[in-house]
């Protein structure tokens, strides 16, 4: 089981754009799809029977999708990032994602990379897309949290904090501000980190910008057991705010969803009015408390 899945808030997109990006990747396909009920339905203001929520995977990586109305807006704060084999395989993804969307670093060569650029899709959704250095970390989508304003010069301490929450996890690669200069830096210039076996990145930048960490990017946190729900709540909430249904920011802002496997079960019961019950339940919970679904 994948430990942690990006999770993507769309107003009502989210169909078209899972079909978009999953045509863009080889082993990539849709998984799953749920559709608002009564319940959801009158607690987020959208039309029963139309798609909430879409599982999918784009390079064998599990995401999942949804239709949350017009709440959050993606922004840079959260990008995914991935490194590509060759020059011709950047500047095809390059092309069909910029199609409609905004270059924010022009596709190029620059210090760090033969060939890199950054852009907002037509969705929204922020990528940094290169040819990749480092072979273990070709052909893999990894989530880039950029450390800005209030969180300029905490990069460390999240991933410090972030590989402790998590078991098989470590900071693989820290370059600080000033150290390619020969000098002692404390900020992060760039980082890369693994999380219980998915590769994440953070950077820092003290640019003032008109964008933070908000809930259009979270991560799942999928979780067995009650316990297990317990520690990363606490853990995640300790200086952080509690939210609705599972949701919670953490210290830095970052969005996360601690769901036990559970939920789903308890949500997918082929017994409707049982599964009406469940979300009925969750609408109603901060923490998810198993026993109450």
């Amino acid at each position: 089981m994948q430990k942690i899945t990006p999770f993507l808030w769309f107003d009502n997109q989210a169909e078209e754009a899972v079909k978009f990006y999953v045509s863009l990747f080889k082993n990539s396909k849709i998984n799953n799809t749920t559709r608002y009920n009564e319940e959801s339905a009158i607690a987020s203001g959208r039309e029963a029977g139309s798609v909430m929520t879409i599982g999918f995977e784009l390079l064998g990586q599990k995401f999942a999708a949804i239709n949350g109305g017009p709440v959050f807006k993606f922004n840079p704060s959260i990008s995914l990032s991935i490194n590509l084999e060759t020059e011709d395989e950047v500047d095809k993804l390059w092309s069909a994602l910029i199609e409609g969307g905004i270059a924010m670093m022009d596709l190029g060569k620059y210090d760090w990379s033969e060939k890199y650029g950054w852009l907002q899709d037509k969705y929204g959704v922020s990528w940094q897309i290169s040819i990749g250095q480092k072979e273990s970390l070709k052909n893999v989508i990894m989530p880039s949290m950029l450390f800005v304003g209030d969180n300029f010069g905490r990069g460390e301490e999240a991933l410090n904090f972030y590989t402790s929450l998590f078991e098989n996890s470590e900071v693989c690669v820290i370059v600080r501000v000033g150290e390619e200069k020969g000098e002692s830096g404390q900020k992060v210039l760039y980082s890369q980190y693994n999380l219980n076996g998915s590769s994440f990145i953070l950077m820092e930048n003290e640019f003032e910008h008109a964008f933070n960490f908000n809930e259009a990017v979270s991560f799942v946190v999928n979780c067995k057991g009650q316990d297990e729900v317990d520690y990363f709540w606490n853990k995640f909430t300790a200086d952080g705010t509690e939210s609705m249904c599972g949701w919670l920011k953490d210290k830095f802002g970052v969005s996360w969803q601690i769901v036990p496997e559970e939920l789903h079960q308890a949500l997918g019961n082929p017994d409707p009015e049982k599964a009406r019950k469940a979300m009925q339940a969750m609408l109603g919970m901060k923490k998810i408390i198993i026993a109450d679904l």
